[in-house]
């Protein structure tokens, strides 16, 4: 089988743990469209099975005491998000922080795992969207300025090169996944860039409008492409 061929750092069905990342960090936009679109009831049911599959992707992993814990503050928040109830004016201005916050946590205790591995390419495009969607719909999102060379550190000026980096390199080892990868990447590469994360502004660098749900969109397909390998 081609996949037993490749090398497992840079093409490899995705881990118990890279799938808890993914997991993680769509229940967190999940909840951003819930806030951001009107609680619309296809939202909502969207964040509960996102959360589903966050509490099976726990189950594939043993878990210490600090990652559960870690797990349970990261759902309380995200739930703590819907109760608040629609309106920009029911959420506490610092939400957006404590959910931030809650997630790098939670990421952070994954990556530290003892089966955590390098292959994180679709959790750090997911991480990416996060990003973009709480700059559209809630604001600067705030990343871990402490781990400068871990993903959870950086934004779209240092992933998207190293992004663009991963994505040729497994077109050239699978080109049939890579030309499915590449498409949908090089839209959201382009929506990434637009961010401008560097300003205070909540506008993009080319003063079009954020498009929060193409991005999500086309993020979950390409996270579902992966999570699709064997």
């Amino acid at each position: 089988m081609l996949l037993a061929t490749l090398p497992a750092h840079t093409f490899a069905a995705p881990t118990p743990v890279e799938r808890a990342q993914i997991q993680a960090t769509r229940a967190t936009s999940s909840l951003m469209l819930v806030r951001g679109e009107g609680f619309q009831q296809a939202h909502l049911q969207r964040l509960e099975e996102d959360l589903q599959a966050l509490g099976q992707a726990m189950q594939a992993l043993v878990p210490d005491e600090t990652l559960r814990r870690r797990h349970q503050a990261l759902v309380d928040q995200l739930r703590q998000g819907v109760d608040f109830g629609p309106g920009e004016e029911n959420m506490p201005w610092r939400y957006p922080e404590a959910l931030s916050q809650a997630l790098r946590d939670f990421l952070t205790g994954l990556r530290a795992h003892p089966d955590a591995t390098p292959a994180e390419l679709a959790a750090k495009i997911e991480y990416l969207s996060v990003q973009y969607l709480s700059r559209a719909y809630f604001g600067n999102f705030e990343i871990a300025r402490e781990q400068p060379n871990a993903y959870l550190g950086q934004d779209e000026r240092t992933l998207v090169p190293a992004i663009d980096k991963e994505v040729e390199t497994l077109a050239g080892q699978n080109p049939e996944l890579g030309d499915k990868l590449k498409t949908r990447w090089n839209y959201l590469r382009n929506a990434f860039m637009d961010m401008n994360s560097q300003s205070t502004a909540m506008v993009s660098l080319s003063g079009r409008p954020f498009a929060p749900l193409a991005v999500d969109r086309h993020t979950r397909n390409l996270s579902e492409q992966w999570m699709a390998l064997e």
